[in-house]
Formats: structure tokens, sequence, C-alpha cells
């Protein structure tokens, strides 16, 4: 008997649906439709499709066929819309950074609990190659103890950009390089380098005046295991370079750029360590250059991994309260650059950070 396939809805109709919807049809999923506040945008999408449009969330989650309600709204309005699906009886993946408070990602936990539903967050960089196998080299202790993690992100994005929806220009919104950029790469800091307790951040706008967000962040970061690492992140560097992200212990190293293992040394050479650096050695644009510039694979990729939580159980890759503690590190950073100074987690206060 063939397993039963999964039903995606998606909410929102903007820059990253498209995304959302190739990586559902990709994962053999069925892709219900579009909903949209703004009925023509999801119209448009569906019509690309070939699937449903709906004006509100409430008319699509009225479809029973639907199992999974993907949301891809702006950053400051995913709490609420999360928690209407999730208390409608809908699996919710959401797209990062989960929401702009922590209390508001314990409510989203607090209904998906209520209803029995499973909750994940579109954290689709942990599925990349060269990160699955840091991960299982950690999970080996091939690296010993870790000394250090570092994120890299020097991209580039136009004022246009900023300027092209009105969230887009607002901290408080959940834009800027910290939060809405480099939230996948403080979350693979913290999924690589275990949980962080202490950020020392300094923030700026070099580029995009025009706009009240940070554009440059440089973070200093200490982990619960004795481990240090730092953050650097701007969308102020043209061209812009693609990502790196560093993990080195006291038995190996590795290093990704962009989606590519570019360096993997240890000290004890294994026959599978040849292969493991050619990961990615062949793929594509990576976000460094404009907002489009990647492809959907890694967003199939965490489609596939939540229909499998759904159908056979067990926790996503990237379960709420993983994503809960990259939100609180990127806040603590926000903190720590009004402050001036380091400040320690867990945070307590997250009120008036904005």
């Amino acid at each position: 008997m063939a397993e039963r396939k999964i039903c995606f809805g998606i909410l929102g109709a903007g820059l990253i649906a498209p995304f959302h919807a190739k990586g559902i049809l990709a994962a053999n999923g069925i892709l219900a439709g579009f909903a949209d506040r703004l009925e023509d945008r999801a119209a448009k999408l569906a019509a690309e499709f070939n699937c449903k449009s709906w004006g509100s969330l409430e008319a699509m989650l009225e479809d029973p066929q639907i199992d999974v309600v993907n949301i891809t709204t702006p950053n400051h309005v995913h709490a609420p819309v999360a928690i209407a699906a999730a208390k409608a009886g809908k699996h919710v993946l959401c797209e990062k950074p989960p929401a702009m408070k922590l209390a508001d990602v314990d409510a989203m936990m607090a209904a998906a609990n209520e209803t029995g539903v499973k909750l994940a967050i579109v954290l689709n960089c942990r599925t990349k190659a060269p990160i699955v196998a840091m991960r299982k080299a950690l999970d080996e202790g091939r690296f010993g103890k870790i000394y250090q993690v570092d994120a890299i992100m020097k991209w580039w994005r136009t004022t246009e950009y900023y300027l092209g929806d009105a969230w887009r220009q607002r901290k408080d919104s959940g834009a800027g390089a910290t939060i809405q950029q480099g939230f996948h790469y403080i979350d693979l800091m913290q999924y690589l380098g275990g949980r962080i307790v202490s950020v020392d951040s300094r923030m700026g706008n070099l580029a995009h005046q025009q706009v009240a967000i940070d554009d440059t962040v440089r973070s200093f970061v200490e982990f619960e295991n004795g481990a240090v690492g730092s953050f650097i992140g701007s969308t102020a560097l043209w061209p812009g370079q693609d990502i790196r992200i560093e993990i080195s212990g006291e038995n190996g190293t590795a290093v990704m750029i962009g989606e590519r293992m570019a360096v993997w040394k240890f000290r004890d050479e294994r026959p599978e360590d040849e292969a493991i650096r050619q990961l990615g050695i062949d793929s594509g644009p990576t976000g460094a250059t404009g907002q489009a510039d990647f492809g959907f694979v890694s967003h199939q990729m965490i489609i596939e991994d939540f229909t499998r939580a759904i159908l056979a159980g067990g926790d996503p890759v990237a379960p709420a309260p993983s994503a809960r503690h990259t939100l609180e590190v990127c806040l603590a950073m926000y903190k720590s650059a009004k402050e001036g100074g380091p400040i320690k987690l867990p945070l307590m206060d997250d009120s008036g950070i904005f």
C-alpha cells in the first residue's frame, strides 16, 4: 500500500512562497494552494502552480484536505497565524524567525502541544550536506573538545530590497542583517557548537541609511561547553560573498563556504573523508548577492523531513524549541548592541529591545 501524501497550504504569497511550492512538489507532496490578504498575489501564484487561492488564512483552514500550513508571511505576524493554524488541527512549518518575542514562540509551542500537531521552523541550512556531515562527526566525537565556532556572512542587498515591503524597514518587524539574513547562520552556530550562554555585539548601518535597520553586526559568542566563537554579518558588502561556517576542535577542523565543504581535516583520517571533501562542489547560488539567488532544494529537504516526522513520528530536524534558542541569541545580540556590553543567557526580559 502506497504511503499517503501530505497536503500543504502556503500562507503568504511573497518572495519566499515559490521556493516552498517548488519544494513541496519536488518532495512528492500535494500543494493545495496559497492564501494571502492581498488576494491578487495569491491568485497569481495559484495560476502559476495550478492550485487554489484564498484571501485569508481562515478561508484556507476550512479546506479539510490540508494537513500542513507553511507560513511565509512577514516575520512579525508568524505567531498569531501559527497559533490559529495549530488550533485548527493543522501541522505548522513556519519560516524563520519563529516570532519576534520569546513569549510568542512559547504560545506557538503551547498551541501545537494542545492539539498534538507538529511545529517546525524552516531552518533549511541544517539540511545542507556539509552541515549534516559536521553534525554527524560531532555526534561521533571526532572533533574532540570544541574550541571555536564561527559564522561569517558578508552579503549585499540593495536599498530597493528594503524599500520593497514596509516590514523590511523595521527591526521590530524582523528586518535587518542579524535576525532576517543572519538567523540561519547564528542558528548553525548553536546547532553545531551547543547552547550559547553569552553574546557581546555591536551593530551599525553602513550602506542603507534610508531604512532604520542593522545592515552590519559583529558579535563575540561564548558557549556552554566552554567554546568561543564570532558572528560577522552584513548586507552592506558589495558584491556579496558566500557564507563561511567554521568549527574547530582539539582533533579536527571543518569549514563550509557557500554550500561547499572547503576544509575537512581530522587527526583520525577515515576512508569516507575524501568523499566528504567533495560535498557541495557543484552547488549553485547561495543568496550572497541577491534576495532570490538560491535554489529550492534545501526547502525540499526540510519539507521531506517534516513529512517524515508527520508520517513516522519523532522530531523534525528543526523543532520549535531549538529555534527558540536561536531567537533568544538574536534578541540578546540586539540588546547587547543597544546597551553596549555583554548579555548573559538565558534572556529573562526581551521587552524594549527594539
